[in-house]
């Protein structure tokens, strides 16, 4: 049996653990403002990732709008924050 450090064993662990989404779920909130800006950030009242689903929720109009528009960028800047494809589709509510 090879040797790992506890970084190397507990990535391990997570990538095939349940706890996996759950820790993506945090995660995501805390990159969601350096992602998006800080205006963003502010107006969005929540965020969750739920089956390769990114589900956002703002009560912001406008925000919605322009978040919409920006569904192919905001998947492609999370997937690169996390250095996978772990989102495919994003939702605004």
């Amino acid at each position: 049996m090879g040797e790992y450090s506890i970084g190397d064993a507990l990535k391990g662990f997570l990538n095939k653990s349940k706890l996996r989404n759950g820790i993506r779920a945090v995660q995501i909130e805390e990159i969601w403002e350096k992602l998006m800006g800080k205006t963003i950030a502010k107006y969005t009242d929540k965020i969750e990732i739920i089956n390769h689903t990114l589900f956002i929720r703002t009560a912001v109009g406008p925000l919605k709008n322009e978040l919409q528009y920006q569904k192919p960028q905001i998947i492609q800047r999370v997937n690169e924050a996390f250095g996978e494809n772990i989102i495919t589709q994003v939702v605004i509510q």
